[in-house]
């Protein structure tokens, strides 16, 4: 088999201090932050010379990761934060929850707001959709018992 595993997202994001914090919140660990430069890194993107300020967030059981990238050079050339559900593309993060109430009166102390309703499926999950730091799109699912 050639797949072994998801290793991560990526998001690129304004302040990366910012999204830290509200991921840290969000109950993510701060794995490591620096910046990658250099004529390989530009091979890899297609973007030639860059200089982008990253940090990785690791999920609470080690199996996920969340890279956060501040480019610094090239500029940023697009903006997809505040497209809607619907929009082509990669749009969303999901994370499943313990509690999800508690967690939205905490997020909210950073900033997020509902997009729409908490709502909740069949006898399974409570779900809903926010907007995190800089506009992005996170879901957060809380499994019933």
């Amino acid at each position: 088999m050639a797949l072994t595993r998801m290793d991560n997202i990526g998001i690129v994001v304004e302040s990366l201090d910012t999204a830290i914090a509200f991921f840290t919140e969000l109950g993510l660990t701060l794995e490591g932050r620096t910046t990658i430069e250099g004529e390989w890194a530009g091979r890899v993107t297609g973007l030639g010379l860059q200089r982008v300020e990253i940090a990785m967030m690791v999920t609470p059981d080690g199996h996920s990761r969340l890279e956060l990238s501040r480019f610094l050079t090239p500029p940023v050339v697009a903006d997809h934060r505040n497209a809607p559900v619907n929009a082509l593309g990669y749009l969303r993060v999901m994370f499943t929850v313990d509690d999800l109430d508690e967690l939205l009166a905490r997020l909210h102390k950073h900033g997020a707001q509902l997009v729409g309703d908490v709502v909740q499926y069949e006898d399974s999950y409570r779900l809903c959709y926010i907007r995190g730091p800089e506009g992005l799109l996170i879901g957060l699912a809380e499994q019933l018992a």
